[in-house]
């Protein structure tokens, strides 16, 4: 049942328009936003979050769902809950791109030499141990056209790739001595990868000796030993649209290349790096070098001078001991206490203050005692008048809505 015309007739006859939507239970904001025909501040403000979460769906090429969108929107300053982010994204028709089954491409070789799992899947970033582990894995990118990726595992960052036709060991070893000669690391690195023949061939260990790369390989039939590789190809895939074939494996090369060099390793906000891009990988938990210690206590103790919390018996008694010591001092008793010399002073005044007003509260004891009597009757008159108040406009809602349900 509709309530506004009720409301409006209590407005036009004088009456109060809070108590009637109290004593209904509707929305006083909502009722007058009705009646301007304006919408309300939350409908206003689903209205500006769409049109941003648009822009940042079209800017990332429609591969955003709702948790990256609602991750830029949060760093743009726009803060708003992930729940509502998708709930307008949903009204707005604006979807993120969905993994799609993977083709078997990892072909294990009976024959080849068995290598140990140096990784153990262990694939937390972190800046500090970057091009020191790297991951790759082979997978078909476009009809029968081949990519294979080398994936620094402290930045996210793919650090090598190479493309071709076949399942042969070239475009691993393509993409492997991409990443040396562009990130040239200073040390060892350790590259892991599945079983598949292409990186256990003899190849790419007289390879990897030459470059001072350690070998690594997963277990059979076990994806997640391997799985930041992995989850790269499904998110290209989608983010890419492979629903739409490429003319020809050149554009296809061209489609990788520019996704990879021009979103992925610069602007594609990364979950594991707290949705941040592989050139801002400074994790939330690292220490801040700017930061300054904290200035300690004289004694031993580590308390942290002005920032303790003292409770209210610990107060009384400090100041109860300074006047206890007729010739000390206060700055001696706040250093016998370890506790601040100007903290120990506004103690001491604060209780001071409490004596004094201790002595006229006595006086004015029997004149509190009349005013709040006659505090108490006010009110009672008061709380009378809205009760006779509410009793009105229920009789007066009582008649509208029988003469209305009447018809």
């Amino acid at each position: 049942m509709n309530v506004d015309p009720f409301i409006e007739a209590e407005k036009i006859a004088g009456h109060n328009v809070k108590r009637t939507c109290e004593l209904l239970k509707v929305s006083r904001t909502a009722y007058y936003a009705r009646r301007n025909g304006l919408p309300g501040p939350r409908a206003v403000r689903d209205a500006e979050l769409t049109e941003q979460s648009t822009v940042v769906h079209q800017r990332s090429r429609g591969s955003y769902g709702a948790p990256r969108v609602h991750a830029v929107l949060k760093r743009e300053g726009d803060g708003c809950g992930r729940r509502r982010v998708a709930r307008l994204m949903r009204q707005a028709g604006l979807v993120g791109r969905h993994r799609r089954r993977r083709h078997r491409t990892t072909v294990p070789d009976p024959h080849a030499v068995t290598r140990p799992d140096l990784v153990l899947r262990d694939f937390q970033p972190d800046p500090a141990a970057i091009d020191t582990r790297w991951c790759g894995d082979i997978t078909t990118a476009e009809g029968w056209l081949y990519l294979a990726s080398v994936i620094d595992i402290a930045s996210r960052r793919v650090v090598g790739w190479a493309t071709a036709g076949h399942l042969r060991t070239e475009p691993v070893a393509d993409a492997l001595t991409t990443a040396c000669r562009t990130r040239r690391p200073a040390g060892p690195v350790i590259f892991h990868s599945n079983r598949g023949c292409q990186y256990t061939s003899r190849e790419l260990a007289t390879m990897a000796t030459d470059f001072d790369i350690r070998l690594s390989v997963g277990r059979t039939g076990q994806c997640w030993d391997n799985a930041l590789a992995e989850s790269l190809f499904p998110t290209l895939k989608n983010e890419l649209g492979d629903s739409q074939p490429r003319p020809s494996r050149a554009a296809a090369h061209t489609a990788i290349f520019e996704w990879i060099e021009s979103w992925y390793n610069l602007h594609r906000l990364h979950s594991s790096l707290g949705y941040r891009s592989p050139p801002n990988t400074r994790l939330p938990w690292q220490p801040d070098q700017h930061t300054k210690g904290v200035r300690q206590s004289r004694k031993s103790s580590g308390v942290t001078v002005g920032m303790k919390h003292y409770p209210a018996e610990f107060k009384a008694d400090a100041v109860a001991l300074y006047r206890s010591r007729p010739g000390a001092t206060i700055k001696s008793v706040a250093i016998d206490l370890e506790v601040n010399t100007e903290t120990m002073r506004n103690r001491i005044r604060a209780a001071d203050g409490r004596r004094s007003g201790a002595h006229s509260a006595l006086a004015t004891a029997a004149k509190s005692d009349d005013d709040g009597v006659q505090a108490e009757l006010a009110a009672a008159r008061e709380r009378i008048r809205e009760l006779e108040e509410e009793r009105d406009i229920l009789r007066r809602a009582a008649r509208y809505f029988a003469a209305e349900t009447r018809w």
